[in-house]
């Protein structure tokens, strides 16, 4: 399985066809396009392969390979894939091509906005495929340091694409963006290089083999209680400005407004999801200790994300805002499975990554299909859409019914076992993110209350139902809503492994948080 570089492969496919567009002769926009198309539908290929070839009952890390980098600090290239990253890396690679597919006139208006691009058609494809390379590196990176590395480097693609393919303040949204994130990444970079001399200290007493960055090695490293949780709020600070956590959930909506709709699937369903996958896997396997330190304060934010987000989202008069505020509220529920400390609700958690990703996806995708068609996110641009677009409409309605976890559709699953899975532990915050599937009901179908239903207003009067084109980018995304919403089990078949892995490393002792009164003498599983 491992003679093969399919990794090393899977990320310089979508990297060779940025630098291939990138080359093409301006004014060739067809060809540009086209061109970023095959190498993403060939990536999308290569990455299913690779997940049928995924061994779920074999060793965690699989496809894995080292080259190293910086040997002086004990850098490799190191990559492999476990269960939680393949869900990623799949959801990436499927989504990328759909994105192409989905956003064909977008560089050459700005995603509908009206503003003119900066820069030219060739450019935006080429970046949307660096982008994927950067998402690939990121969910695939086993060693620490080279994972910060694509950490940051996804910034550059979005920067540029926001900063000249996006709205009217794109310049604003753009640097708001950076800024955060840069800020972020700065502070889990401190905490990255902290943990050189511990490794190298753990050498000197016989622990490790060598000064190293591996994130296998280091899992099972020993940290001193005060010194790991410093370590962990650096990583954490990062990882929360990312998914978005509330308070450092601010740059979303803004960059949501600005961003063309196809970057925006790319930057909600899978980029944001760097956030939650690196609590997940660094900040709870390389700090378990501090981890429960931090829980209840963590939990509280993550109720705080599912309710303020929710409410924010009702009173939105854009849809792209509104969309990106639902999202704040739905990481909201994937932080409350992680930090809740169970199996039912870190493997929720993570499912509830891949179905956000797809449901999210399918928003986007038709938000930017009004938007094109109207040349406005306002809702009140809108209509009895359905009267003149029922395909458009009947899509819109069960991308949204997915949003608001309508039992059948795929995030159901994943919303019931977080919420379940965090109750056999914290009661209480349980009890309070439940209220966020009301509000969701309120802003779902509100939504598409004002913007579909009632008689066809004067503005939507000519407007058109989806093409071809767009029928082919967003059939495959409601299939898997769908789909995932009466079998997701192969999916957990994937995930349940390396959250078991997860669950280890937390029993030890002094890690797990007690569990009292009835959940215990019924024997629930922590």
């Amino acid at each position: 399985m491992n003679d093969f570089p399919w990794l090393s492969v899977l990320l310089v496919l979508p990297l060779l066809g940025a630098i291939t567009v990138a080359l093409l002769p301006r004014g060739r926009d067809a060809l540009a396009k086209q061109t970023a198309l095959g190498f993403a539908a060939a990536t999308a290929v290569l990455g299913i392969v690779l997940a049928f070839r995924f061994d779920s009952g074999g060793p965690r890390f699989q496809f894995t390979q080292s080259t190293p980098w910086i040997e002086a600090f004990g850098v490799d290239f190191a990559l492999g894939l476990d269960g939680v990253a393949l869900t990623m890396v799949v959801l990436s690679v499927v989504l990328v091509p759909l994105v192409i597919l989905a956003s064909w006139r977008d560089a050459e208006r700005s995603g509908g906005t009206g503003v003119p691009p900066k820069r030219s058609v060739k450019t935006y494809f080429a970046l949307i495929l660096a982008l994927e390379t950067m998402m690939i590196g990121v969910f695939a990176a086993t060693d620490v340091f080279l994972f910060y590395v694509f950490f940051e480097a996804m910034l550059i693609p979005v920067y540029f694409i926001i900063g000249s393919y996006g709205g009217p303040q794109r310049s604003y949204a753009a640097v708001k963006f950076l800024l955060y994130s840069l800020f972020g990444g700065l502070v889990m970079l401190v905490s990255v290089l902290w943990l050189f001399p511990l490794s190298s200290r753990k050498v000197s007493e016989g622990g490790l083999g060598a000064a190293t960055f591996s994130f296998e090695e280091l899992s099972g490293m020993t940290i001193e209680p005060t010194t790991a949780k410093w370590l962990f709020l650096g990583f954490f600070l990062a990882f929360a400005i990312k998914a978005p956590l509330v308070p450092v959930h601010t740059w979303l909506p803004d960059l949501a407004q600005q961003a063309p709709p196809g970057a925006l699937v790319l930057i909600v369903g899978v980029l944001d999801k760097v956030g939650t996958y690196g609590m997940l896997r660094f900040c709870l396997e390389l700090f378990p200790g501090a981890a429960q330190w931090a829980t209840p304060v963590v939990l509280g934010l993550a109720v705080l994300s599912i309710i303020y987000g929710a409410i924010l989202a009702i009173g939105q008069v854009d849809l792209k805002r509104l969309v990106a505020y639902t999202s704040v509220s739905h990481f909201g529920f994937i932080v409350l499975g992680i930090f809740g400390m169970t199996y039912a609700g870190q493997s929720g958690a993570v499912l509830y990554m891949v179905n956000h990703g797809f449901s999210t996806a399918a928003l986007f995708l038709l938000v930017g299909f009004l938007i094109v068609r109207r040349g406005s996110a306002r809702i009140d641009a809108f209509g009895g859409v359905q009267k003149k677009a029922p395909v458009l409409a009947g899509l819109f309605l069960v991308a949204g019914l997915s949003g608001l976890s309508l039992p059948g559709l795929a995030p159901f699953v994943s919303e019931f076992m977080v919420l379940t899975g965090t109750f056999t532990q914290y009661r209480v915050a349980a009890v309070l993110a439940a209220v966020g599937i009301v509000l969701a009901a309120i802003y779902i179908l509100w939504m598409y209350q004002r913007t579909m239903g009632g008689p066809a207003t004067e503005q939507v009067s000519g407007l058109s139902d989806l093409s071809v084109r767009e029928k082919v980018a967003v059939a495959p995304v409601i299939a898997v809503i769908v789909v995932l919403g009466f079998f997701p089990q192969p999916v957990l078949n994937v995930i349940n492994p390396s959250v078991e892995t997860t669950q280890t490393v937390l029993d030890r002792p002094g890690f797990r948080p007690q569990i009292t009164g009835d959940v215990a003498e019924n024997g629930a599983r922590p």
